[in-house]
């Protein structure tokens, strides 16, 4: 009896080592992963070939990190298919809160149903997702952006002339709205839209494809309105090769570094510059307090064309020769940086 109880003792002692080391041999048994704590996020971009995503990018996830969040960022290179499959791994991620930069302003919608369905929160950032019901529109007043390049342009060239249009990606309804407030200025004025193009994807060297082929015909306008800066740069390469360089308005939007270097250089007139800093570090901020549930409170709503959603909006700023150093120098570019090329007098 006495043996067999030590027997017994013995065995019991060898079983309980044995399955002490299997459950400790990464080798044989998968430990499972402990989920974080941490609020999720999703960031989602159209491209980081513009260069103000790159930017925002960075604030935003410096300042969701600050807050306690992390953030997992998908770059989709401006192909609205591979956005889409981004969205939806972030919904299998079961994220928080996810952000969009849309390449596509309708084809995201049922990605977006199928996230909100789920119980996820999503913020449309800087351009409208249609007919989705998201839960927080956020972006500059764009309609705001169209009227003061229309403003602008009148002031250099009066209240008559000529102009051309090269304009942003048909599927970015920020577009259309730009188009909205720069159109509602032109119709008090005798200035004329000669011809108008948009740019597929954005792509920047539409500008300078509008510009060289109008040119061409021995036309000159009095002004360019661009998209953005990115095809205000292509626009004014085509006209300094026409040897029309500083001789014809152009304006853009997004106060790019190299849009700066050439109003202070005299070959640009006029950018909008989109606190994006702010944009982006409020973002963060209204992602964070979503996924604590707090209200958003906001007073303005945006139609999407099915559902008023909430809209926050940041006023946008001109920018022009006379007034670069009060907003942009030693705040959103370097002095050195804007004056690289020119002596400041």
């Amino acid at each position: 009896m006495a043996y067999k109880k030590i027997l017994a003792i013995t065995m019991a002692s060898v079983m309980l080592a044995l399955s002490a080391c299997s459950a400790s041999a990464p080798n044989n048994v998968e430990k499972p992963k402990m989920e974080s704590d941490s609020i999720q996020i999703g960031l989602s971009i159209d491209s980081l070939l513009i260069e103000r995503w790159s930017r925002e990018r960075d604030l935003f996830v410096s300042k969701a990190q600050e807050l306690g969040a992390e953030v997992n960022v998908q770059n989709a290179n401006g192909a609205v298919e591979e956005q889409i499959k981004q969205i939806r791994y972030f919904i299998d991620k079961k994220m928080d809160v996810i952000v969009v930069i849309a390449i596509d302003d309708i084809a995201l919608k049922d990605t977006i149903e199928a996230a909100r369905r789920e119980g996820i929160k999503v913020i449309a950032y800087d351009r409208p997702i249609r007919n989705a019901n998201v839960d927080l529109y956020l972006s500059v007043d764009n309609e705001k952006v169209g009227e003061l390049m229309a403003e602008y342009i009148k002031k250099d060239i009066g209240n008559e002339g000529t102009i051309i249009q090269v304009k942003g990606s048909p599927t970015d309804y920020n577009v259309q709205m730009v188009q909205d407030g720069f159109e509602r200025v032109l119709s008090t004025t005798k200035i004329k839209v000669d011809y108008a193009e948009f740019s597929n994807g954005w792509v920047a060297e539409n500008g300078f494809t509008v510009t060289d082929e109008y040119l061409q015909t021995g036309k000159v306008p009095d002004a360019i309105m661009c998209g953005n800066d990115n095809l205000a740069a292509h626009a004014i390469r085509a006209l300094i090769e026409h040897r029309l360089g500083g001789k014809v308005c152009v304006v853009g939007q997004d106060a790019d570094l190299e849009a700066c270097q050439r109003i202070v250089e005299g070959t640009q007139y006029m950018t909008v510059y989109k606190p994006v800093e702010k944009l982006a570090i409020k973002a963060a901020e209204r992602a964070v307090d979503m996924a604590n549930g707090i209200p958003l409170g906001l007073k303005y709503t945006f139609n999407d064309g099915t559902y008023d959603v909430p809209y926050e909006k940041l006023k946008p700023i001109a920018v022009t020769k006379a007034n670069m150093d009060e907003v942009i120098t030693g705040k959103y570019h370097q002095k050195n940086e804007i004056y690289l090329n020119v002596q400041k007098k």
